[in-house]
């Protein structure tokens, strides 16, 4: 078979056509950008903006704050604008604010621009979930988890431009990995719009002649369930915390291990995604399988909390090999989580209401990038016995998260309907 035919091939397994293909261009567009500046942006605020570690945190976690309202805004947009522009409102608003963090070292100004920032990124995330969801239709398991290896893809090589960058250690080299996610975010901007817009089931719904007048939409936030599902969310999406504010400080502060380890721990997170996240998404395929998922989630996640804890007791052998090991161990309960929630998300969300309820839930990934910060932070700073502490209350959390979901999943799972497939 020839290269042309090989990839024509490839193309024809990913769900979702040519906007499906294209919006997989985007997230690793994006997730190069990511890459290059999140496993630095601790680094950054500390070394070139001279802020202590405190200031970090709280700068990190209010922006994350901020950004909170860019979740349910984005959805509410979403299922009555096109979803295509107002994505790349989005990410010019990312890239603007990125920029202006350039223009100051002064702390207020670098809240301001950092939280302006992660409004926009906030938003960006539920719609491109959402517009994931609109083109793959019943595929949107398999489709999620070619999205999640091509953007970590991405995010490996970003990781290690920003590894080799960091090795220079200088404010022009900070400086130059800020720009790069700027720019990341201005070329994607320009490839969606090229992306057509994908038909919404609330609009398309309301609009059938056979539908009779316009029903009122269901309301996420008179959902009981789901706002106690998106609370539960908010603490098992705490790896990206520390992965990505965590492990830098840790390595920085607490152990001897090199501070060129925290980039490659990244790379080494999105390797693993890009080789393991499609394999692990055949566990589920349903919602029920879907939910079996959470215990072994939360045992991978304590092991990697017992080895973080660990790496503070030795030299740089033991560090780096602890370390190495709690990657590895939260990356997996990671993909896991992805693999979930994806899935439970839209399973529990109603049909003609799905930008409003992924707007919701998109709130537990906002408010984990409020809070994670603060208590990564505190964890670091009661040092070494807090981890397996923390790793408790993932487990907690799995629990209740098992039981809340099974008491919704007897009655039919509601999956995207078949209007979002069948018509163009």
């Amino acid at each position: 078979m020839t290269l042309s035919r090989r990839r024509a091939a490839l193309y024809a397994r990913i769900p979702g056509g040519r906007d499906g293909r294209r919006m997989l261009w985007i997230a690793l567009v994006n997730k190069t950008g990511t890459g290059l500046w999140m496993g630095a942006a601790a680094l950054y605020f500390t070394l070139v903006a001279h802020l202590p570690i405190a200031e970090v945190g709280i700068l990190m976690g209010i922006a994350g704050a901020a950004g909170i309202a860019g979740s349910p805004l984005a959805g509410h947009l979403a299922d009555r604008l096109p979803l295509t522009r107002i994505l790349v409102a989005a990410q010019i608003q990312q890239a603007i604010a990125l920029l202006a963090l350039l223009t100051t070292h002064n702390f207020a100004l670098l809240l301001v621009y950092s939280a302006v920032g992660s409004l926009g990124d906030r938003g960006s995330n539920v719609l491109t979930k959402l517009y994931s969801a609109r083109v793959s239709g019943a595929d949107r398991i398999r489709y999620q988890a070619v999205q999640r290896t091509v953007s970590n893809a991405g995010w490996a090589i970003g990781g290690l431009a920003a590894a080799i960058t960091l090795s220079v250690g200088t404010t022009h080299a900070y400086q130059g990995l800020l720009i790069g996610n700027a720019v990341s975010n201005v070329v994607m901007s320009a490839l969606t719009l090229r992306c057509a817009e994908p038909p919404a089931p609330s609009r398309t719904v309301a609009g059938s002649k056979e539908s009779g007048p316009p029903a009122r939409p269901p309301n996420p936030w008179q959902d009981r369930t789901y706002l106690l599902f998106t609370a539960t969310e908010t603490m098992l999406f705490l790896d990206d915390a520390v992965l990505q504010v965590g492990m830098p400080l840790w390595i920085v502060h607490a152990t001897h291990a090199p501070h060129g380890l925290a980039p490659l721990l990244m790379v080494l997170n999105c390797l693993m995604v890009v080789f393991c996240q499609v394999p692990l998404s055949r566990f589920a395929g349903t919602p029920e399988s879907a939910r079996r998922l959470l215990m072994p989630l939360a045992g991978f996640f304590v092991v990697g909390c017992i080895a973080t804890s660990a790496s503070a007791g030795g030299g740089t052998a033991l560090a780096v090999s602890m370390l190495v090991l709690a990657a590895m161990a939260l990356t997996v309960a990671e993909m896991l989580h992805a693999t979930a929630s994806w899935e439970l998300s839209i399973a529990l969300a109603a049909d003609d209401a799905q930008g409003a309820y992924l707007g919701v839930h998109g709130l537990a990934s906002s408010a984990q990038r409020s809070g994670g910060p603060l208590l990564v932070t505190a964890v670091i700073a009661a040092g070494p016995l807090a981890w397996p502490v923390l790793g408790a209350g993932v487990v907690a959390t799995c629990v209740a998260q098992s039981r809340l979901v099974r008491t919704r999943l007897p009655r039919p799972a509601l999956s995207v309907p078949p209007v979002t497939v069948s018509e163009h």
